[in-house]
């Protein structure tokens, strides 16, 4: 063929083509876009026809669904959600999820209640998988990815049925029972734990106080991490079919697609010690003590800041054969009754679950003064250079049989006298912002006490004292005891929807939002991208150690960059304290934190 002959066959089969189209009435943009094409070199024509004709392909819509099962970051079984999309008529893996366990992890626990804890956490992987292989991937086969409310609104419905399904079964099982086995009276010792027994005619020993029982733990069911994992995957999906990032897509869905013009990064809280119940030491009450950096400072300066205090904690903790122990800061707050020859606390020599040191402590005050101590040693001041926070966890300290919560081995405080002894524990260390579950759920009235009386000086958090997300959005009510705001975990039945429309009621209702990290954390880091998309005030993710938690620190610090990048972060300019004790006066509800030294 003669040269330029294929460029001319070429231009003939495009008159061609035109000229058919036309005769189907292809509208005429199409035909000019033809036109000019033909005018390209031949190896141009064929790919910039492939990207036009590609804008007139059908949406991607989801074919089918993988359920696996997995290992989460301590070695337990979780569970993974892949999605396949078709696109342009090729099936292709769009993006995986891994949700983590709900179950927390048992300290010292008895190997019987290991076991049975591992067998029904492997009942509910292997359910969920199946859920995953084989209903749920029929169900929502050709639905498209970026349709997450019709979706969440599915998988919301099939829960119903399962759980509708479970009671029936339960019910027929009963009725079993009672028609085989001869009434009997319940003895005091089969009461589950939290229950208090009462008897007739005699006063039990110990029992000072009456308190309020224990609400009855909510049944997880079995397979429900199908829901919350294959949620999460979609909106992976639908993320990832709009070319975005997950934490601005959850943003537009949360905003109704209205695109934010600029977004706040949520404040750390990065767990530095564990001595609470499980830890050597008397000390119960502090589960975790944690850092929460400046709001005027970038997270990158907030990590390395915290490590920093680590570093120096590390060193402080570690035994020393000779001479007295370094003197704790601050002697005058509570260090003056001691001589000097006090042993520091001992770190163990391995890291807990929440990526943090173990040591063990005697009193409320010592792992405080070490904390000061570490920092004045790396020239930083707490309360301004860098605040702290307690999970306190109080639920794991409530002796029901004295209807007290030990704090320290063999230390007793009513609900009352707890309050007042935190009044005191933040008057003498106003560095710290935080209390997380200082109270049980159930004591309402102290709750009420504790925020009347610190809620202008620290946030009151309810972790495990919040009502699950499940029974929260249904009754449109946030059935919590007054707080300052709540820590949501993504979990077994939650799903995106949920957290968007639950976010929106705290924000209505002047709560602050925490995402927070399960016991049983995965390395995904989709956690992070929901707390910044969902506007989220803290996240808490526990220490800066462990796999599982520093790939969500490392995402954190991408989406900061990514953010700064495209001039679209916002810093707070204050972190704002509720007044709880001056409701009449609404606009006046806020106290501030002093401005931090710069580096």
């Amino acid at each position: 063929m003669e040269p330029g002959g294929d460029r001319q066959q070429l231009q003939r089969l495009g008159r061609e083509a035109a000229e058919y189209y036309r005769s189907h009435e292809i509208p005429q943009r199409l035909e000019e876009a033809l036109n000019t094409l033909f005018l390209l070199r031949p190896t141009d024509l064929y790919g910039d026809l492939a990207n036009y004709f590609s804008k007139f392909a059908k949406a991607p819509v989801i074919c089918k669904l993988v359920g696996r099962k997995v290992l989460d970051g301590v070695g337990r079984p979780t569970l993974e959600v892949e999605i396949y999309c078709i696109i342009k008529n090729y099936e292709k893996r769009i993006c995986s999820t891994v949700i983590s366990s709900h179950s927390q992890i048992l300290e010292n626990a008895l190997p019987e209640a290991t076991e049975a804890d591992e067998k029904e956490r492997n009942d509910s992987v292997n359910t969920a998988v199946e859920w995953v292989n084989e209903s749920l991937n029929a169900m929502l086969r050709d639905l498209k990815p970026t349709d997450q409310c019709n979706i969440d609104k599915i998988l919301s419905e099939y829960f119903i049925r399962k759980v509708e399904e479970k009671k029936e079964i339960q019910k027929e099982g009963e009725e079993e029972s009672t028609l085989s086995l001869p009434s009997c009276v319940p003895s005091a010792t089969g009461l589950p734990e939290g229950k208090k027994a009462t008897t007739i005619g005699k006063k039990v020993p110990g029992a000072e106080t009456t308190i309020p029982p224990a609400e009855p733990i909510e049944s997880v069911l079995c397979g429900s991490l199908a829901i919350g994992g294959t949620s999460l995957a979609i909106a992976k999906a639908g993320a990832t079919i709009s070319d975005i990032p997950l934490y601005l897509y959850i943003a537009l869905l949360k905003r109704n697609q209205d695109s934010p013009k600029e977004m706040t990064m949520p404040l750390p809280m990065v767990t530095l010690l564990n001595c609470g119940k499980f830890s050597p030491g008397k000390l119960k009450l502090m589960k975790e003590v944690m850092l929460i950096p400046p709001v005027q400072l970038s997270l990158k300066q907030s990590i390395e800041r915290a490590l920093d205090i680590q570093r120096e904690m590390m060193k402080l903790l570690e035994p020393t054969c000779k001479g007295p122990s370094p003197q704790l800061a601050d002697r005058k707050k509570g260090s003056a009754r001691s001589t000097g020859k006090k042993v520091l606390p001992a770190a163990m020599k391995r890291i807990s679950h929440l990526g943090c040191l173990i040591t063990g402590c005697d009193n409320l005050e010592q792992p405080l003064l070490l904390l000061q101590t570490a920092c004045n040693n790396i020239g930083l001041e707490l309360g301004t250079d860098m605040y702290l926070a307690i999970n306190c966890a109080a639920h794991e300290l409530i002796d029901y049989h004295k209807g007290k919560y030990e704090i320290l081995t063999g230390t007793f405080r009513s609900p009352d006298e707890i309050v007042d002894m935190y009044v005191e524990l933040i008057n003498k260390f106003p560095s710290i912002i935080a209390l997380v579950d200082p109270l049980r759920k159930e004591d309402r009235k102290q709750w009420n006490n504790i925020c009347c009386a610190l809620g202008s000086k620290c946030f009151l958090i309810a972790e495990d004292a919040a009502t699950s997300i499940s029974k929260l959005i249904p009754d449109q009510d946030i059935n919590l005891p007054q707080c300052s705001g709540i820590v949501l975990k993504y979990i077994n039945q939650t799903k995106v929807s949920d957290l968007i429309e639950l976010t929106g009621l705290l924000d209505g209702q002047r709560h602050i939002t925490i995402l927070g990290s399960p016991d049983g954390e995965s390395s995904d880091d989709s956690l992070v991208d929901l707390a910044v998309g969902l506007g989220a005030k803290f996240i808490k993710l526990g220490g800066l150690s462990r796999g599982e938690r520093v790939t969500k620190y490392n995402r954190l610090l991408a989406i900061e960059e990514e953010l700064a990048k495209n001039r679209t972060l916002r810093f707070e300019a204050s972190l704002e304290f509720i007044n709880f004790a001056e409701e009449t006066q609404p606009e006046q509800l806020f106290d501030l934190l002093p401005l931090p030294k710069q580096d």
